[in-house]
């Protein structure tokens, strides 16, 4: 089966919801333009005629896939406003996801504040492939402790962690902090995007193995190519081993052949996954996942996501 696992869809129920806010964050209607404002970002425009589910369903196929995975945006912030914010928030994000058909399937978001294993049993028992989480929530040792029970319970229900990119309760973590009009528009995807990312990785490496040895974690963005750094991590006296993991995942979003590859040298072809991180950046050119060797990529996704070895079309 080809499998998109990093996909956003801007469905209505989120939209509408977000729309109702004073807060950031939030949307306007401004002279027929549908404009997120968040913290930390320049504004954005949303395609709604663009988030049709049918027409992104036919990009799925266009695309030579039989399956997408839609996750929260995390740099939305979301995750990390006070519980009685984000819940509503998430409720629709859910709602909204989990009404589409195939080929779509979802990852769960959860509140960080006062984050609960019951808040991940909620959205596997609604039909969540697995939980995402923003990378600032993992991104050190105390941060990662702090979500131990929520990862003990996607551990023990045999669930994967998709780790993306975005603040956590402590928002400096990420480097998520107030934008700048001088910046270039892609600043923090290179920055706090990917320094959030590897800060989670190592934070993982340091105690998040050791306390969770059979959850399966899939970092976006290639960990911000993280695991390229375990040469000064050794040297700085850290973990000197770092044997590939086979339960720890990347995912290729933004990243091409050159990076895909000098990480495949490091943690092995088998795990790396396909994500496109569509509608924020489309495939390289029209039918590009088709070039990809497949029959690999299926076997991947089965051992990543947890799936029964004999789905069909693998």
């Amino acid at each position: 089966m080809r499998t998109d696992v990093h996909q956003h869809l801007w469905s209505e129920p989120l939209v509408e919801r977000l729309a109702a806010r004073r807060e950031l964050p939030f949307v306007r209607l401004e002279r027929g333009l549908t404009v997120l404002y968040l913290a930390g970002e320049r504004p954005y425009v949303i395609d709604r005629t663009g988030e049709d589910p049918a027409r992104r369903a036919a990009l799925v196929e266009r695309d030579g896939l039989d399956r997408a995975l839609l996750c929260l945006s995390s740099p939305l912030g979301i995750e990390r406003l006070c519980r009685e914010q984000a819940m509503p928030l998430l409720d629709a994000y859910h709602d909204g996801a989990l009404a589409l058909d195939a080929p779509f399937g979802v990852w769960g978001a959860i509140a960080l504040d006062r984050a609960e294993p019951e808040d991940v049993d909620r959205a596997l028992d609604r039909g969540c492939v697995g939980i995402s989480l923003p990378a600032g929530a993992l991104a050190g040792v105390d941060e990662l402790l702090r979500m131990r029970a929520v990862l003990d319970r996607l551990e023990a229900r045999g669930a994967p962690l998709f780790v993306h990119p975005g603040p956590g309760l402590d928002a400096s973590l990420a480097g998520a902090a107030e934008c700048s009009l001088s910046e270039p528009l892609w600043w923090a995807a290179l920055t706090h995007y990917v320094s959030g990312v590897q800060a989670a990785w190592l934070a993982f490496q340091a105690v998040g193995r050791p306390d969770h040895p059979r959850l399966r974690v899939i970092f976006s963005m290639l960990a911000g190519l993280a695991p390229l750094q375990a040469e000064r991590l050794s040297a700085r006296g850290g973990p000197g081993h770092l044997a590939p993991d086979p339960l720890l995942f990347y995912e290729t979003s933004s990243y091409g052949p050159i990076a895909a590859r000098a990480l495949e040298s490091v943690v092995g072809a088998r795990q790396i996954l396909y994500g496109s991180d569509r509608p924020v950046l489309e495939p390289p050119r029209e039918g590009a996942a088709g070039e990809l060797d497949w029959d690999l990529l299926g076997e991947v996704t089965v051992r990543a996501l947890g799936e029964p070895t004999g789905v069909a079309a693998l």
